[in-house]
């Protein structure tokens, strides 16, 4: 079907929409990366057999993306019903298929259980990790089938492009999104609207758009979740900004790590060319525009604009100097827009409702929504979108339902290698780009790391050190050679040879990267050291002062001790040491053999009655001198 106006378009709309009348509701199952690994692909495959078995008609069995509820999966939701049942597995089939679909039955131990207060949810739209979120980047993802575009648009997948091409100018898109305030939603935060008219304004007749999907930071997979769960979305924004800027040419750069993210785009790209809204006259409106896919390596420091453009053009991926801006000389010395894929997953939804709708929501300098992925140790981990200006409380608490074991809450690190580990005094902080700034972290690509008690802050700094180190390209000396001293500095630390001068060459190292690195790998390479110290530098002064590690964690200065009062001789602790040096009969004292033990902490982590404790393993050096 050829779309040659706004009422085609409706038209098309609404035979998307019909398709599925008469039908008795739709099952989703989540097959995103996450539910796909715990054999959410088998589920639906036993669905389908079961309802063909038993000759029930009339329910549509949906493979979506990514729900977001990812410590749940399988997920499994039903559609009117706003059902969601949670760790389905292909053994369970049969049961929900007679009990749900034919008898109408709830399975209570499918349910989500709420760790709050032990209550089973049965409505989709009642379970916290879903009712306090606003969705916007991610409007669509776990209601369609990725791999479908008559799905999507029945949803309002290129609605905004059909009224920005057959009702706005370029310069109207323009202005709708610079009154909307978006910002990069990549990490730096620049100003949408303002890059977009820099390109605009560029001199020169070829342009380009570019698609970030090389999201490398530890724990952030919101991206990735996007273009497997909502491609269309992610290509829709992009030919919305070509349109806007001028350009005919587009790229979407994805780590080759994400095979899933690729095959759904590579679809989408296809589907689109076929009903008309990518290619050539996109809807009889004479613009010409056309999407291709790079795969980058995994190089973490790619994802730098300059380095992935480097690559997408065949070079190593390098960053360069800053003071040449890419909307002047980016991809191939050419104008280039280059903004992430959240970014570009925004801009449909925009341009549909109005600028102003988007400025509505947010803070003053922040507007909109935002995704993260919300990991480590909180009970509720997964995918999540919500205002700017939410507190990092509402987030962890309401949201990610508390602290796993509901242990003691002790920091959450944002923004990825880049960003710094806020501490409970935080927490009722509104979650926006200036606040989190000032707190000596950033915004990042969203990754949210929830750390508790037992948790080492100098340990978590040596964590993204090591990894930078690995990931630098090593071409400005003060990120290369500044990476490798910080992090024998911190080998310092965490094995008990740290000083005084330790913790000064630290600070200093990270001043003088910050100040002479080329990108912002370097530069922003010391922020969860320095985060670290500005909030936890008394757990540097304990390894260094008292050679003692405060969580228990840095195994050179940890040791471990059983309780007598305490200890019921279970035996939870010998069945999991991994080098048997724990003694004691059931139901009577055990004891740990120092000499041979490791300090690997598992006995600490399953003893029911908390009868084991961490001391500093100097505390036996002096013994045996005494």
């Amino acid at each position: 079907m050829t779309i040659e106006s706004m009422a085609q378009f409706e038209e098309l709309r609404s035979q998307a929409g019909a398709r599925h009348e008469g039908s008795e509701g739709e099952i989703l199952v989540c097959c995103g990366t996450g539910c796909l690994a715990n054999g959410s692909r088998e589920v639906a495959e036993s669905l389908s057999k079961e309802l063909r078995d038993r000759n029930i008609n009339g329910r549509i069995i949906k493979t979506t993306g990514c729900h977001g509820f990812c410590e749940r999966g399988p997920l499994v939701a039903f559609v009117p019903a706003g059902v969601l049942y949670t760790k389905v597995k292909p053994a369970t089939v049969p049961e929900v298929v007679e009990k749900t679909i034919e008898k109408g039955e709830i399975i209570q131990r499918l349910l989500y259980k709420n760790p709050a207060n032990g209550e089973k949810i049965e409505q989709y739209s009642e379970i916290p990790f879903y009712k306090n979120q606003k969705r916007i980047a991610m409007r669509n993802i776990g209601e369609i089938d990725p791999t479908d575009i008559l799905d999507a648009v029945a949803r309002g997948a290129y609605e905004g492009l059909a009224k920005a091409l057959f009702e706005m100018s370029p310069e109207e898109v323009l202005e709708q999104v610079e009154i909307s305030g978006l910002r990069g939603r990549g990490g730096a935060g620049f100003n949408t609207g303002r890059k977009w008219r820099s390109c605009r304004d560029a001199e020169g007749d070829r342009r380009f758009v570019i698609c970030n999907g090389d999201e490398g930071d530890p724990g952030a997979f919101k991206d990735r979740s996007i273009m497997e769960g909502d491609p269309h979305s992610v290509i829709e924004g992009m030919i919305l900004g070509a349109y806007a800027v001028g350009a005919h040419e587009g790229y979407i750069y994805v780590r080759d790590e994400y095979p899933l993210a690729i095959t759904n785009l590579q679809t989408a790209i296809e589907q689109a060319h076929a009903f008309g809204m990518l290619g050539e006259n996109i809807f009889g409106s004479g613009f010409d525009f056309e999407i291709r896919i790079s795969r980058g390596g995994g190089a973490f420091v790619c994802g730098e604009s300059s380095a992935l453009m480097q690559s997408i053009a065949g070079k190593v991926g390098e960053p360069r100097a800053k003071y040449i801006h890419s909307t002047d000389k980016g991809l191939f010395d050419l104008p280039t827009v280059l903004n992430n894929v959240e970014t570009w997953a925004t801009v449909g939804a925009i341009i549909s409702n109005g600028g102003e709708w988007f400025a509505a929501m947010g803070t003053e300098k922040s507007k909109g929504t935002k995704a993260f992925s919300l990991v480590g140790k909180v009970k509720n981990t997964g995918l999540i979108e919500l205002e700017m200006g939410t507190t990092l409380r509402h987030i962890i608490f309401d949201i990610g339902g508390g602290v796993l074991k509901d242990r003691p809450f002790k920091a959450v690190q944002t923004g990825g290698p880049s960003g710094g580990c806020l501490p409970e005094s935080m927490l009722d902080e509104p979650v926006d780009y200036e606040g989190l700034t000032a707190a000596g972290s950033m915004m990042g690509s969203g990754g949210m790391i929830v750390m508790d008690d037992r948790t080492c802050m100098v340990d978590v700094a040596r964590y993204f050190l090591n990894f930078l180190v690995e990931e630098s390209c090593g071409k400005c000396t003060p990120c290369r050679e500044g990476l490798k001293q910080l992090l024998h500095l911190f080998d310092d630390l965490v094995e008990g040879r740290g000083t005084e001068e330790t913790i000064e060459n630290i600070e200093r190292t990270c001043a003088a990267m910050k100040l002479g690195s080329l990108c912002e790998l370097g530069k922003s390479a010391p922020n969860p050291v320095l985060s670290t110290l500005r909030y936890f530098r008394s757990e540097y002064e304990a390894h260094v002062r008292d050679k003692a590690c405060p969580a228990g964690i840095c195994r050179e200065l940890t040791a471990y001790r059983i309780l007598p009062e305490s200890c019921d001789g279970c035996h939870a602790c010998t069945r999991v040491c991994p080098v048997g040096c724990i003694s004691g009969d059931r139901k009577e004292l055990h004891v740990i053999d120092h000499e041979a033990c490791i300090s690997c902490g598992a006995c600490f982590d399953v003893c029911p009655q908390q009868a084991i404790v961490t001391f500093p393993k100097i505390e036996l050096a002096l013994k045996e001198v005494q």
